[in-house]
């Protein structure tokens, strides 16, 4: 048995997490943490998805800020003259390789091809003419290519969601020019509202036949009307179909079609085979994430400096992780603040002792042997972790430490409320769950820094 999950459900459950975030029903967190190399050659591993992977993320864990920020996204193609690329079918899975059918231009404006640009052999053309303005109509440029605009992007949405790969892709809820919107989104809205369901997109030839002396009939056939094409014939068989051009826009694109079909008849010859291309059920351009293929989200936040202290500075992180729903460190109930740490620390009885140490440094127990990386210094604070190669032994209170020739003695029984040598700070880091891991080569974090993280989730 064959099966395969669709892209509605991919949408679906997208659309899912996506309104978690925005709604705020769900708290969803970008985790920084392991400050521990790699190994001698600061090899990046892959992620693995298996509940080990999980529990070593979630140990070597230092801080997390709210994911607030997220939208769909698609893979980035920038226009480039003499390029080629494909019209939009309806027979792709996913978004092609190479010759793709949208492009985003230097002013940040996303166009999609109805119709590629054919030689009279039906051989594929470079495109060498810039697609520009913002009509609601398709429109045709000298190269023989048609485009649609679809939308342009904010320099405020650009700044937290373009990237070199990724373009951000979102459809404007309060369409029909609703009050509030910006003039990008106004404009977006009026593309979606001129959208026309069911339009024949092009036609595909799919075999040329034999014998043809002169363009034969082009009938589309099906439950929609008005869609109109012409033949052309090379060496005796058909070697493309274009739509014919309009009176109102490029190409007679028809309306209402659900199914269709393509005829060809006449000019002599046999065997010529094509297939329409429908559009979108709700029109090109309804909803740009349909026609564009957007199953991914991205997630964006910025930690700057120390956030407040709650950011390790002067040490560095090589993973990152996506978390939903975390808990209290110290108290049973939901982590609800912006930023947090992770870590756990241990109290020592001389702030200079405590300052002697440095981050990386493997401190060990003089009583119990137990071991651990230092993350940050806080005053009388020795924040740390423990890893699968230090070991999980507990720290004993009132014990010593030691480490790259310096120690200290951790605060004796009874100083606080418990009988563990160490102190939870912001977050449980056995909370909530991690939906994402993503493995880095070190980035050193510095207290005049600003992160900017995207994490790009794709079903």
């Amino acid at each position: 048995m064959t099966a395969i999950i669709t892209d509605p459900l991919k949408r679906q459950l997208t659309q899912t997490i996506f309104n978690e975030v925005t709604a705020q029903t769900a708290r969803y967190y970008i985790g920084i943490g392991r400050s521990e190399a790699w190994d001698s050659a600061e090899t990046v591993p892959t992620p693995i998805d298996n509940p080990r992977s999980i529990r070593n993320a979630r140990a070597s864990m230092q801080s997390i800020k709210t994911a607030g920020d997220v939208t769909f996204t698609i893979p980035r193609y920038n226009w480039s003259s003499g390029a080629i690329y494909n019209g939009y079918d309806d027979n792709l899975t996913e978004i092609p390789a190479t010759n793709q059918y949208y492009v985003l231009t230097e002013d940040n404006q996303v166009y999609i091809v109805l119709q590629g640009g054919k030689d009279a052999n039906g051989n594929s053309t470079a495109s060498t003419v810039k697609p520009t303005g913002t009509s609601v109509k398709p429109f045709k440029t000298a190269d023989g290519y048609v485009w649609k605009f679809l939308f342009a992007l904010s320099a405020t949405r650009a700044s937290k969601f373009l990237s070199a790969n990724f373009v951000p892709v979102e459809k404007i809820l309060d369409s029909a020019g609703g009050a509030g919107l910006s003039s990008l989104e106004a404009q977006q809205a009026s593309v979606q509202d001129a959208a026309s369901a069911g339009q024949i997109i092009g036609v595909n030839v799919t075999a040329g036949g034999s014998g043809y002396t002169s363009p034969p009939t082009v009938t589309i056939d099906g439950d929609g009307k008005a869609a109109a094409a012409t033949a052309t014939v090379s060496g005796g068989a058909v070697v493309k179909i274009e739509l014919d051009s309009s009176a109102d826009s490029a190409i007679t694109m028809g309306h209402g079609y659900n199914f269709a079909s393509v005829s060809i008849t006449g000019g002599g010859g046999a065997g010529a085979v094509a297939r329409a291309i429908i559009g979108p059920d709700s029109g090109m351009g309804a909803d740009c994430r349909n026609e564009l293929k957007a199953t991914s989200l991205m997630f964006n936040t910025k930690p700057a400096g120390t956030e407040t202290g709650d950011f390790v500075v002067g040490n560095d992180f090589r993973q990152i992780v996506l978390m939903r729903n975390p808990r209290k460190g110290t108290v049973d109930s939901d982590f609800t603040a912006a930023t947090g740490r992770v870590l756990k620390f241990l109290q020592v009885t001389s702030n200079t002792d405590a300052a002697n140490f440095t981050v990386d440094t493997e401190i060990t127990g003089g009583s119990t042997g137990a071991k651990a990386y230092v993350d940050d210094i806080d005053s009388d604070k020795v924040y740390y972790h423990q890893s699968e190669e230090t070991g999980f032994k507990p720290f004993q209170e009132g014990e010593a430490i030691s480490g790259g020739g310096n120690s200290a003695n951790l605060v004796a029984v009874g100083v606080d409320a418990d009988s563990d040598a160490f102190t939870r700070d912001d977050v449980l880091n056995t909370s909530g769950e991690i939906l994402y891991i993503e493995n880095r080569a070190p980035v050193v974090r510095a207290s005049n820094q600003t992160e900017d993280i995207k994490i790009v989730v794709t079903l």
